[in-house]
């Protein structure tokens, strides 16, 4: 099933499943997609859904419909295509393609890991888990009741914006080899991330825009990190 992820200045606000047949976008109440700002039309463009394709329509809108930047009047729509109507883009998003690519470019298989490097950060993190224990005396903030609550990823940036990725794994790299790789670690208490491997020295991921460093870092409800040039957000379910 194809989607819409709505954004704006790369931040997702609303996501649509294309479940039916036409979708109206504009910034009237009645629109399937309202987007309330006065450089969109009231009914600004037209998306008709026909089997496995769909076709955008701008509606005579006064500032137009683009799609990956280009102004169109009408334009059968492909997966990773933009679609900017007055300052807010929709991204147009097949989920099998992009699942199966995101995987590909992010999302690290065990094969292709620096295995020692990996073995070094899990091993950090148990350390910095052990000392927080100590610290506090037992096991808090992101657990509740003993039981460390379920997060995710979701990318926030780029082609794969609005892509969730479930942290259920003890042990989750991301990244592109030779470019910025990290691994988030799924502890007892709370989830953690730390830089494995770059391709330039001190190269280190960013968390709310500050560099992590070498050491490894605790991760917060709606922390913001910063990886291989994508932007993606830690949530807390």
């Amino acid at each position: 099933m194809a989607r819409l992820v709505l954004s704006l200045d790369g931040q997702v606000m609303a996501e649509y499943n294309m479940n039916k047949e036409r979708y109206t976008i504009g910034r009237l109440p009645d629109n399937d997609i309202r987007i309330d700002n006065a450089a969109v039309s009231g009914h600004h463009s037209l998306i008709i859904n026909i089997l496995n394709d769909s076709f955008l329509e701008d509606l005579n809108s006064t500032n137009g419909t683009y799609v990956n930047g280009k102004l169109i009047k009408k334009h059968a729509l492909q997966h990773g295509d933009v679609i900017t109507v007055g300052h807010h883009q929709l991204r147009f998003v097949e989920d099998d393609e992009q699942q199966d690519e995101f995987e590909k470019t992010m999302v690290i298989q065990p094969s292709a890991r620096p295995v020692e490097k990996l073995r070094t950060a899990s091993e950090a993190a148990a350390s910095a888990e052990a000392a927080t224990v100590s610290a506090t005396g037992k096991a808090r903030a992101l657990a509740e009741g003993g039981t460390l609550r379920k997060a995710k990823l979701q990318v926030l940036s780029g082609a794969f914006a609005g892509r969730e990725v479930e942290l259920s794994k003890a042990l989750t790299t991301l990244g592109r080899p030779g470019v910025q790789v990290a691994a988030i670690t799924r502890r007892a208490d709370a989830y953690y991330i730390v830089h494995v491997d770059s391709g330039k020295a001190d190269d280190y991921p960013l968390l709310n825009g500050t560099s992590i460093g070498a050491q490894v870092t605790r991760l917060n409800d709606n922390d913001v990190i910063q990886l291989a040039g994508v932007k993606m957000g830690f949530f807390v379910n």
